[in-house]
């Protein structure tokens, strides 16, 4: 049910009443680009009214039907205030429909495609977004009318997704019930409730639906976004490398080498990577946006030799027979490196680039500079994965000036490296 917009001046019979004979009407904006408006006339019931924006600061002013001045109301010929509202906003519904060439009913599949197409028209990475809209949108809510979607419905969705099994690459993981688990499912739900709420904001923003009340008194769950980062240590990620197919040891290193993310690196060309400046340019990233990664000396080195002998629009990063990464090519060769590395849990590739920015935070690296390396605006996302991971002032004052107890060890305890060496080799 599309939200009511009051009036003190119009909503009522006896506030209109009160008002000048005017040839110019009152206007009331009901939606972004739309705006109700009334003329008062002398003598007889007044007139309601649709002023559609055009754009350009050009509008568009079309007769709805008679005000209920003399009258009272039939919802047909003779509308009060709110049935007013009600067709204005159905008008510049069936108007966005006319311009799109589309008839019948605008649904949440016409929603989530159109928005995809804007994201990729925008230059937007949509390869997550798409996949998440494949597994949870299209099939349980692709094919209902987005006037027709209600709030209980979409909520009765959203813990849906909760209780759905992972969805799994391989036979990798299994369906967990702990605490954790349940966490973590609730977050992915999140962020499948951000796409569909961003592309039904998308259609209402475009006046092809009339509100946006029932998904915006959704809310997602609460809590759960907890910043709980894996990443390996410097022996694991050498174990890695070493445990990795050839092919698959370089896009490793390469991860290792810059955090960059697995479509970033299978996109790299040889000309993108520069040895003067020590950098590689990511023409494209998730943001939309280029940037160029910092290389350490010995991240210079591993590209130098990824590169040796390729042409300026040769890929770096390819298959053994030339062909090139693909999109969920890295699943089956990840979780193969960790069981040969005895890296347990395993890891997934996008923890390489936390390996990455977990080690550079630790290191010293600021936060800013970090961020920007990765492809972040600002050190939001690295202050909330990886802030604690940076040296603390605050932990190093508590350290050197906080009280001790003098607390002796048990002199029964001994360390196990201690009982190691005493047992010999």
């Amino acid at each position: 049910m599309a939200r009511k917009v009051k009036d003190k001046t119009l909503d009522t019979r006896e506030a209109r009443g009160k008002l000048k004979a005017h040839g110019k009407p009152y206007y009331r904006i009901i939606e972004p680009g739309l705006h109700l408006g009334y003329r008062k006339l002398k003598g007889t019931a007044g007139t309601w009214l649709a002023r559609h924006y055009l754009g350009n600061q050009a509008y568009e002013v079309e007769r709805i039907s008679t005000a209920d001045d003399l009258s009272d109301a039939d919802g047909e010929a003779i509308l009060d205030y709110w049935q007013a509202q009600a067709k204005a906003r159905e008008r510049m519904v069936s108007r966005a429909h006319a311009a799109a060439g589309k008839s019948g009913p605008y649904t949440a599949a016409d929603a989530m495609d159109s928005y995809l197409e804007h994201l990729e028209t925008n230059g937007k990475s949509v390869v997550t977004a798409r996949y998440r809209a494949k597994a949870f949108i299209y099939p349980a809510l692709g094919a209902i009318e987005v006037e027709r979607l209600t709030t209980d419905q979409l909520r009765k969705w959203l813990a849906g997704i909760v209780k759905m099994a992972p969805r799994k690459h391989g036979d990798q993981g299994q369906f967990r019930g702990d605490e954790d688990a349940r966490r973590q499912r609730r977050a992915s739900a999140n962020r499948i409730l951000s796409i569909l709420r961003a592309a039904l904001n998308h259609a209402f923003n475009d006046g092809k639906v009339a509100s946006d009340k029932a998904w915006r008194k959704v809310k997602p769950f609460k809590g759960v976004d907890i910043a709980r980062v894996s990443f390996l240590t410097i022996p694991e990620c050498r174990r890695l490398i070493n445990a990795s197919d050839a092919d698959f040891r370089s896009l490793v290193q390469a991860a290792l080498q810059t955090g960059c993310r697995y479509g970033e690196l299978c996109k790299l060309k040889a000309q993108d990577f520069n040895s003067e400046n020590v950098t590689i340019h990511i023409r494209t990233s998730k943001s939309g946006k280029g940037r160029h990664v910092v290389l350490t000396v010995e991240g210079c080195e591993v590209f130098k030799r990824l590169t040796a002998g390729l042409g300026r629009d040769d890929l770096i990063l390819r298959h053994d027979d030339g062909t090139p990464w693909g999109p969920g090519h890295q699943f089956r060769r990840m979780a193969d490196a960790c069981g040969r590395a005895k890296i347990n849990p395993p890891i997934n590739f996008h923890q390489l680039r936390h390996t990455w920015a977990s080690h550079a935070v630790m290191n010293g690296v600021p936060l800013l500079v970090v961020a920007k390396n990765l492809g972040h605006r600002d050190t939001k996302m690295v202050e909330k994965y990886y802030g604690h991971l940076a040296p603390s002032y605050f932990a190093d004052e508590i350290r050197k000036g906080a009280p001790t107890f003098g607390t002796e060890p048990e002199n029964d305890v001994v360390l196990l490296d201690e009982r190691r060496r005493d047992s010999g080799p």
